[in-house]
Parts: C-alpha cells; structure tokens; sequence
C-alpha cells in the first residue's frame, strides 16, 4: 500500500545522504493554520498597532506556536530582536521602534533592564511583543516597579494543539515538501504523537531522510520506526 505520494519528479530514491534535497517551508501570515487556541493570538498580531496596551505577551507551551507567530508580528512591524540584560542596549531599541523579546521565561533578563526597556516603549509609544512558556505572574522578578509594569501588559495564552490542527500541520509539512500523504497515515501518526507543533516537524523531518536514505516511500511502519525512536508508543486499545 502506498501511502504518500511523491510529486516531485526531481525527488530520487538513493543511500545518498537525504540532506542534498531542500525545501522552502511556509511560515509567513498566509501559511498560519488557525485553530480555536490561535485565534486570540492571531487576531493581537493582526491588530497591530492599535493594542490595547504597548506590550503585548504571548504565553504557551512549547511548540504552540508563538515563535511562528512572532516571526510573523516582526516582518510586519519590523521589530527588532533584543534580550534585556546588564550592559544591553535593549532601551534605546525599544524608542526607535517595536522590539521583540522570545522566550523571556527560558533566556532571563535583568530586571532593571526589562524595566528600562517597557519605560522606553511607553514613552516613545512603541510596542513590545515578548513570548513565553509562562505567565508574567510566575516569572522570577524581584524588582516591585517591574511586577506593576507586567500586570499591565496584555497576556494572550496559547493551548496546546488539538489532533485537528496537527492533522492540519502535518499534511502541510508534506506538501512543504512537495509529499501528499495519506490520511490514514496521519491519523495514525497524530494518534501516537506529543502534543506538539515542535514534535510534528521532527516526525516530517525524520520520515522524510529516512524514506530518502532508503529509498523508499512513507508507510505506516515506517512512521511507527520514527515514532517508536522518539519515544512515542503505541495507544493502549
């Protein structure tokens, strides 16, 4: 039984390493699979500038997809990229333009700096999108002026994602690479897979060199291999 398609003609079965073949995955506003947990995060990037307050938080788990997300809010306010620590220059980006900070609760900063960085988007009314695995309210920050300025950010949390959205995104990361697979195979994969958009890549990523390593085309027991490898098992019946 074939379960995936190959459209590529160019695409050759070989033991060559798969990494000669590219692809160019869509990551851009057009390209975003929107799911009821998305929603509300999709509609803050989208409104921007006109936030209900100049710094915006996008909390979730890993793989839910804010770092897709703030790609997306930095194209289009052009932000640029900061991380808020001792001797940083992160203020004065933050009065010449929009700033984005990612994964604020993984890197840390210095309290005083974040401090200095909000001030300056207030003042110079800028914006300042940073994104999270956590709450604000659950960050360690021991300076009180930075806790006040936290609380009066808007906070938009993102769920994990539900089988649907990853069907979605997995079928998407296939056609990424010019594969359409079956939806059978999905299934099968969403079924047994983390609960992650981080995850699905990893699985599209595996089972794509591994059918090219071997020449071979994607299949059920070639997904339970990766599956199996990453440490997912089989549902109990």
């Amino acid at each position: 039984m074939n379960d995936v398609k190959n459209a590529d003609p160019k695409r050759k079965a070989g033991e060559q390493l798969p990494l000669v073949f590219s692809h160019d995955a869509a990551s851009g506003r057009d390209d975003l699979l929107i799911s009821e947990r998305l929603a509300a995060a999709v509609s803050i990037v989208d409104a921007w500038p006109a936030w209900p307050s100049p710094v915006v938080v996008l909390a979730g788990p890993v793989g839910s997809g804010k770092s897709h997300l703030a790609r997306i809010w930095r194209e289009l306010s052009g932000a640029v990229s900061i991380h808020p620590e001792l001797g940083s220059d992160a203020a004065v980006a933050a009065a010449a333009g929009p700033v984005l900070f990612e994964d604020a609760d993984r890197l840390g900063f210095d309290d005083n700096a974040l401090f200095h960085v909000i001030n300056s988007v207030r003042e110079h009314g800028t914006s300042l999108l940073m994104t999270s695995r956590l709450w604000p309210i659950s960050w360690p920050v021991s300076l009180p002026d930075l806790r006040s300025r936290l609380k009066a950010a808007t906070v938009v949390e993102i769920g994990e994602p539900d089988e649907g959205l990853l069907s979605q995104v997995i079928v998407k990361l296939f056609a990424d690479r010019q594969l359409y697979i079956d939806d059978k195979l999905v299934l099968y994969i969403v079924n047994r897979m983390e609960r992650s958009l981080n995850a699905a890549q990893t699985i599209v990523e595996r089972l794509d060199r591994l059918a090219l390593s071997r020449g071979t085309k994607i299949t059920r027991s070639l997904a339970a291999e990766v599956l199996n490898e990453l440490g997912n098992s089989e549902p109990a019946d």
